[in-house]
């Protein structure tokens, strides 16, 4: 793969176009603002198009249509263009001349690099993604905060931002006190439970994974159904925050195995993180955050519990008071997520921080963000936003479930995905030992992520692994399908002498659509960027999977005689397998040395 450079000199197409066109309405005499450009929703009819003509109607009081046909002719002689017409009611669209694709494609693509613009203004952003319960394994329901995270994370570092990403896992709450109390009940001869013990506590610790799989549900249940389990979890919770030896001790230890799990789960997503971090990392800035609260008289007491107001005047409805400590006194997720943004503030200094979180919790983040800007921990500069998701749905449009209609781990999805793509791979040969399972989990990760992305984010989408698992249509196997035929066909292409290709000008309309998409890439990052949707990257990378595949049986390229013409289509080849698998991989999927 061509190596991918951000470049400050480099420039992208849209901007170019725009340049251009602003120009022309200045030589108009109209305000050069105006003329912006954007992309033909109609291919047919044009490649861009301009549609300032009726703010400039509006502006100036004149017709649309003779605004228009005064900006065509200006351009219509411009070697960006091979044609520019006035279309009533004063659209003015416009053909990219093969001259000027070739010319913009070969500035982008050089024979060193793919050269792509950076962003102008980088910032400093804390990505909150993952938000994982410790004690427990991944479930599908963790699923596209950890991928959605991922591909954003990796789309912001790509335009220039530095973004650090954080798991904030859920590691201080209730449920700790719960598995707490459950294990005092199954094996109360261990040490962390007797509060005069005065020793070392065992280096190796009392469960495993597996052992807190059993034990989490027992504990659950059993302080459901008995409120005095529940208030003794509780208590425990609260001796376990105000740092009892015992039970900060077990604490740590069932951290250690829970994070050893979370990270093989979430690596085997090729996901990560910069920061573990949870809740309890931010237990040392509560009480100054309290004292602060305090001194702006923002808390009081309620029925026993500490709560924040944050509804404002002009609230259509009023926001609930953000619940701080709970009559017990155990911290809650709402100071500590405060605390959290405290601590963000003092030791990075962000200009952002963005919550990749499930759409059901936009009610507490709005409370949270508001809670920060009323406590002054942060300034009005610091821009807070909420990615919201739907729910990964199964093929009955209700949240995806095992068999049996349990909750399905993440691990066994993974599995799930994997079997089925060794059965797609079934009576290949791929030579060397594991090479085939290799390729089967970067197509098992290319079906789940890509069936997940390519969906826009907030809403609910239904995963059937066997339509999204295809060699053919909108899936990630096909795309990692393309991107391997592009790769093979350069494996058997021998470069020049002078290691650089020949381009000339495009002689198929199908050369012409694969240079304009290849053209039109940065523009997909900075759409998803700004949306914090993949989803346009998805749509892009799968439009050019279909033209570089029309391309493909159209266009002879490593039998082709003319070595000019061969040469100029080895780099076409080149450039779509640069830029294909620069779009997997901010999707977060591996494109494998072949299919």
């Amino acid at each position: 793969m061509k190596k991918i450079t951000r470049d400050q000199n480099s420039t992208d197409l849209i901007d170019n176009l725009q340049a251009i066109v602003m120009a022309a309405y200045q030589a108009c005499g109209y305000d050069q603002e105006l003329g912006q450009v954007v992309r033909s929703k109609i291919p047919e009819l044009a490649h861009y198009q301009s549609n300032g003509a009726f703010l400039v109607a509006k502006k100036y009081r004149v017709a649309p249509m003779e605004v228009a046909e005064k900006i065509a002719a200006q351009l219509k002689d411009h070697e960006a263009f091979r044609q520019v017409t006035a279309v009533a009611p004063g659209f003015v669209n416009m053909f990219l001349s093969d001259a000027y694709l070739v010319s913009q494609v070969k500035g982008m693509i050089t024979d060193e690099a793919i050269k792509l613009p950076t962003v102008k203004n980088s910032k400093k952003i804390i990505l909150d993604f993952g938000g994982a319960n410790v004690a427990k394994p991944l479930h599908v329901g963790h699923l596209r905060s950890a991928i959605i995270g991922e591909s954003i994370k990796r789309i912001g570092r790509f335009l220039g931002h530095e973004v650090i990403g954080d798991v904030h896992l859920g590691d201080w709450g209730l449920q700790m006190g719960m598995i707490i109390i459950e294990l005092a009940k199954q094996r109360p001869e261990l040490p962390y439970f007797d509060p005069g013990y005065a020793g070392a506590y065992p280096e190796e610790s009392p469960v495993s994974m597996a052992d807190l799989d059993v034990l989490y549900p027992q504990a659950s249940q059993r302080a459901k159904a008995d409120e005095t389990v529940m208030d003794a979890a509780r208590r425990a919770t609260v001796e376990l925050q105000e740092g009892r030896p015992g039970y900060r001790a077990l604490w740590k230890k069932v951290l250690a195995v829970s994070i050893a799990d979370l990270r093989k789960d979430y690596s085997d997503l090729d996901v990560d993180f910069d920061l573990w971090l949870g809740e309890s990392d931010a237990h040392e800035a509560v009480a100054p955050l309290i004292d602060i609260l305090e001194k702006k008289n923002l808390i009081r007491v309620s029925e026993g519990a500490l709560i924040m107001e944050v509804c404002e005047p002009d609230d259509a409805k009023p926001l609930p008071p953000l619940m701080l400590k709970n009559t017990n006194g155990a911290e809650l997720y709402g100071v500590t997520d405060l605390a959290t943004i405290k601590q963000r503030i003092e030791k990075y200094a962000p200009d952002e921080m963005i919550y990749v979180v499930d759409k059901r919790q936009s009610l507490h983040l709005e409370q949270v963000f508001r809670g920060a800007r009323l406590a002054g921990i942060v300034d009005e500069k610091v821009r807070f936003e909420h990615v919201d998701f739907g729910t990964m749905n199964g093929t009955d449009n209700k949240p995806f479930k095992t068999r049996a209609g349990g909750t399905m781990k993440l691990k066994d999805l993974i599995a799930l995905i994997f079997d089925n793509a060794m059965g797609r791979l079934r009576g290949i040969d791929y030579g060397l030992a594991g090479a085939k399972a290799d390729i089967a989990r970067k197509v098992g990760i290319a079906t789940l992520k890509f069936a997940d992305l390519s969906n826009y984010r907030t809403k609910d989408y239904i995963f059937d692994i066997e339509r999204f698992s295809a060699f053919e249509g909108h899936t990630g196997p096909y795309l990692l399908y393309s991107a391997a035929r592009a790769n093979s066909i350069l494996s058997k292409a021998e470069k020049p002498a002078t290691g650089q290709w020949q381009v000339i000008m495009p002689e198929t309309d199908i050369e012409r659509d694969l240079l304009l998409k290849l053209l039109e890439f940065h523009q997909a990052i900075i759409e998803s960027w700004d949306d914090k949707s993949p989803k346009e990257i998805c749509d892009y990378a799968y439009d050019l999977a279909v033209i570089f595949s029309k391309f493909y049986h159209e266009c002879p390229v490593l039998s082709e005689n003319d070595i000019k013409l061969r040469e100029s289509r080895l780099f076409l080849v080149e450039a779509t397998s640069g830029i294909l698998e620069c779009a997997l991989n901010l999707l977060g999927i591996e494109v494998p040395d072949r299919m």
